[in-house]
């Protein structure tokens, strides 16, 4: 690995405060402007802890203590674990803490609030579960049920999203890990291996000191507060190893290339029925097609990817009919009241709380640094790219530190252009500011 830092990482930490201030002003407005405004718009933008989607509760939990110190154990350990491990054993370790980390914030709410209830309420997935007896079924009449106030309206969650989510739950629940507490653990399990697909990425580049040096980052990233539990967390995950997939087929030719190409493309065609916004997962894969500098991969990925297109269409669902439904339920509920000139830049600051103030100051080191070809830099570019795109289509107006989770997962790769020296004093910043969020908001979604 290279032991001399590049000039963006050897920049003055004036640069770094002037983001930082920068994104703290953003929250810091979108806290305040509800409560000067008073009743008139916060009866309207649905936010008790505004910008983020919650209300304001001091708590503890059995998972506060965990927390605190898998959260204090990784600042002090992992910036050196990050250079010295193998690289598979650096992978899992990613993966095993960050799990071990997201249960312990899940675990502050209690058990039931934080883990086993979050996906059985009424409005959610597994409320659907028990009344598909037939996917093939269930596909054929799934656009129908989107449009609220019929007498079999999918739940809110359902009806917001393709049927692949609902179809997950089911298949769960068929293979005898029924319930909230299994489906629970499944989004954690998964949703933390997007961590590792983010660095099996960048090393598929040629950039894996970059990978290394965002390991610490990625451990401790404050999204995984939302990825415990929702089910965007799952969803993010298959989305990333999509991605993964197709960068390992950049540099590979013949069986094993086509192989990497046909996982990636069946990912990411995957993806976008569990979530109509992953379309927006296009920029990163961009962003890797440039980095490698080819384009071969989609040969099979893109035949993989209108092959699981195929499969939904041959049973009933169409992509683009079940898109058009969502936007006019999207608009039937409280979308309509909810005002995008506050949504609109309050979107940025609920997704602030999900990076972390170690993302703004990693996007202002790649503005200031003429690196534009690396891979890094691309992913991380990419990512802020679809977290621009998503908030101009005002298809989200609140609810983002959630909803964009696999868009902010590429922003993070920001953070390697952070110095070494600095590392544990930026990850303290981000473990206190997941365990503020957990401790003083009840999230719910």
């Amino acid at each position: 690995m290279p032991t001399e830092e590049p000039a963006a990482r050897r920049r003055p930490a004036r640069g770094d405060v002037v983001w930082v201030s920068a994104a703290v002003a953003v929250v810091v407005a979108a806290i305040v402007v509800p409560i000067v405004m008073g009743d008139d718009l916060q009866g309207r933008i649905f936010a008790g802890a505004a910008p983020l989607f919650g209300r304001w509760h001091p708590h503890l939990g059995p998972g506060s203590i965990p927390a605190v110190v898998i959260g204090a154990a990784a600042v002090m350990l992992f910036p050196g674990w990050a250079s010295r491990l193998r690289w598979t054993a650096l992978t899992i370790t990613v993966w095993a803490t960050a799990v071990a980390w997201t249960l312990s914030l899940a675990l502050i709410d209690g058990w039931q609030r934080g883990i086993a209830g979050r996906l059985v309420r009424p409005d959610e997935y597994l409320a659907e579960v028990p009344g598909v007896h037939s996917i093939p079924g269930m596909l054929a009449t799934f656009s129908r049920r989107i449009l609220d106030h019929q007498p079999d309206s999918w739940t809110t969650h359902v009806s917001g999203h393709p049927p692949g989510a609902l179809i997950t739950f089911v298949w769960l629940d068929r293979l005898g890990l029924g319930g909230g507490g299994w489906a629970g653990l499944w989004c954690v399990l998964t949703g933390c291996s997007a961590l590792v697909a983010v660095m099996m990425t960048l090393r598929s580049l040629g950039a894996e000191d970059w990978a290394r040096r965002c390991a610490p980052f990625l451990v401790l990233f404050p999204g995984l507060v939302w990825v415990g539990v929702s089910a965007d967390g799952y969803f993010m995950a298959v989305a990333a190893w999509g991605v993964a997939f197709v960068a390992m087929a950049t540099h590979r030719r013949g069986v094993v290339g086509a192989a990497f190409g046909l996982l990636g493309g069946a990912f990411l065609g995957f993806s976008i029925f569990l979530n109509y916004g992953l379309v927006l997962i296009g920029f990163v894969v961009l962003a890797v097609l440039i980095a490698a500098r080819t384009g071969r991969p989609l040969l099979v990925a893109v035949p993989a990817a209108l092959a699981v297109a195929g499969v939904f269409r041959a049973f009933g669902f169409w992509w683009f009919d079940g898109y058009h439904m969502v936007v006019d339920r999207y608009y039937q509920g409280i979308a309509s009241i909810r005002p995008f000139a506050y949504w609109g830049w309050a979107n940025v600051a609920a997704t602030l709380f999900a990076v972390g103030p170690a993302v703004p100051a990693g996007l202002g080191r790649i503005f200031g640094a003429r690196m534009w070809r690396h891979p890094g830099v691309l992913l991380a570019l990419a990512g802020l790219l679809a977290i621009v795109a998503a908030d101009l289509s005002a298809l989200s107006k609140a609810e983002t530190e959630r909803i964009w989770l696999a868009f902010s997962l590429w922003t993070m790769v920001s953070t390697a252009l952070l110095p070494i020296g600095r590392q544990r004093m930026w990850l303290a910043a981000q473990v206190v500011l997941a365990l503020a969020v957990n401790h003083l908001v009840l999230t719910y979604w």
